[in-house]
């Protein structure tokens, strides 16, 4: 691409356009580091063990950075070329959906090296992957014009065949924060967060010695809550106490002081929230009802501590109940999205279709954001459903109850958009274009970057170990006589 010994670029220059918020905070990249230098922007986060394609559409002669999509990098090279597919072909055929099919391709393939692996030698290993890249890309027409290796501080160019500009041992990567395009984003108000391994330690239980305490009270209220949640007539009961409760941890947590660090942050409101006011919630949280009605804190001063409160439930989901955490990590999903955090929006709602691949709302929510649509459909929904039970009985309409949903039996939810208008739809299979995640701003636009499903990848569906029995709106689910692991039965699915 940009200049090495022979220019490969979409113009006689090989120029590429990073665009900002605005005109004011356009960037041109020439060099192959400037791109490595951009990737981090691209994505809104540093990417690790990650495969990353960057699609490039001609603006007067240069080219202009459009969608983008990442996959993690599969462990076993067998796989690489259905990721290579799966990963081109999501990019190019989403950017066409979208009326504007890219000119040309940039590859990224990031890794850092195991114990006793040298940078290098990352880079020889991986360039079997950056070539299948290039033939799927190739094989749409669409050319990979620049092809690099990020590992151990250094970058590698795939396609320059000149030691002169691409020595054998890379070249470093310059210091975080020093470049004009880091400069331009910060001047543009562009934050690059922490990396997902960080993002998805806030939605993961961690190890420690208070497990056991917590998987006790999981316990107690299995034992209190699930009968009466099966039982038609004590359902709506424990409806209110859940949502009443949430209020109440919210109000908590609305109320303890701003820590600006994340991990202090997450560890200030675990202490806030007891471990059996934790556990009431994550069964409370299994009736589609129930959640759908906490679903509607996803704005204004509800949004900040509904989303405190899902993930640190979610961090609770602690041995047996880890399928539990499906509920609490999409409604963390739903309310990032809500509120403009699409990269915590997507991994979250990907944990969850790790913790039960059968999630409904969470897959609705997945190909939603994927697929790029406004939230705002959603939202309008919630509100309806809201101000529905809240306007007087006079109003002659039928609210239902907080036991009672508008949604039909197999309609998700709220994700089933009952409300009209189309908010969240599933068309043919799961996923989006086989599983990739794409650019939602509009190809040549930009956008907003988007990420692969790497929590559901690792997790994988594995084979499930209940049987479900519905029955009127409740699934219950039945231990089978040899569970492929220990786990315990969730009384409502969504």
């Amino acid at each position: 691409m940009t200049n090495h010994s022979e220019t490969a670029g979409p113009s006689e220059n090989g120029d590429i356009t990073y665009d900002g918020p605005g005109p004011e905070h356009q960037v041109t990249l020439r060099t192959p580091a400037e791109l490595a230098d951009a990737l981090p922007y691209l994505l809104g986060y540093p990417p690790e063990d990650s495969i990353v394609l960057a699609a490039l559409h001609d603006q007067g002669g240069r080219g202009r950075f459009g969608g983008r999509a990442r996959l993690g990098i599969p462990p076993n090279p067998a796989d690489w070329p259905s990721a290579a597919r799966q990963l081109a072909q999501g990019l190019i055929t989403g950017s066409e959906r979208r009326g504007a099919k890219p000119e040309q391709m940039v590859a990224f393939v990031c890794q850092e090296p195991s114990p006793g692996e040298t940078g290098r030698e990352v880079m020889l290993r991986l360039r079997s992957l950056a070539q299948k890249l290039r033939t799927e890309c190739g094989r749409l027409d669409v050319p990979v014009i620049e092809a690099l290796c990020i590992s151990a501080g250094r970058f590698w160019s795939y396609c320059c065949p000149s030691t002169g500009c691409c020595p054998d041992e890379g070249l470093p990567m310059g210091l975080p924060g020093t470049s004009v395009l880091a400069a331009a984003a910060t001047y543009a108000g562009i934050q690059v967060r922490g990396s997902l391994r960080e993002l998805r330690a806030r939605l993961l239980p961690r190890e420690t010695g208070a497990d056991r305490g917590q998987e006790s009270a999981l316990d107690a209220a299995n034992r209190a809550l699930v009968p009466r949640i099966l039982d038609e007539d004590k359902r709506a009961e424990v409806a209110a106490q859940t949502l009443d409760l949430a209020e109440r941890v919210m109000r908590r947590f609305a109320q303890a002081s701003f820590l600006a660090d994340a991990a202090a942050a997450d560890l200030r409101d675990d202490a806030l929230l007891r471990d059996g006011e934790a556990a009431s919630l994550i069964l409370g949280l299994q009736d589609r009802t129930t959640r759908d009605r906490a679903a509607e804190w996803m704005e204004g001063d509800e949004a900040g501590p509904a989303l405190r409160l899902w993930r640190a439930l979610a961090r609770r989901c602690v041995g047996p109940y880890g399928e539990h955490a499906a509920a609490p990590l999409t409604l963390a999903g739903w309310v990032a999205w809500s509120t403009g955090d699409g990269i915590e929006a997507r991994e979250a709602l990907a944990m969850a279709l790790g913790a039960d691949p059968d999630y409904l709302f969470a897959r609705l929510l997945h190909q939603a954001c994927n697929e790029g649509l406004d939230p705002e459909s959603v939202r309008r929904c919630l509100r309806t459903e809201r101000e529905a039970r809240t306007r007087p009985a006079d109003d002659d309409i039928d609210t239902g109850g907080p036991g009672e949903g508008s949604a039909t039996e197999d309609d998700g939810g709220v994700g089933g958009a009952p409300c009209g208008g189309g908010a969240v739809g599933v068309r043919g299979g799961g996923g989006v274009d086989g599983g990739v995640l794409l650019d939602g701003g509009g190809g040549a636009d930009g956008g907003v970057p988007q990420d692969a499903p790497s929590a559901a990848d690792d997790a994988g569906s594995g084979a499930r170990s209940t049987t479900a029995h519905r029955d009127r709106g409740v699934t219950r689910a039945v231990p089978d006589a040899t569970p492929a692991r220990r786990r315990r039965p969730r009384p409502v699915r969504g």
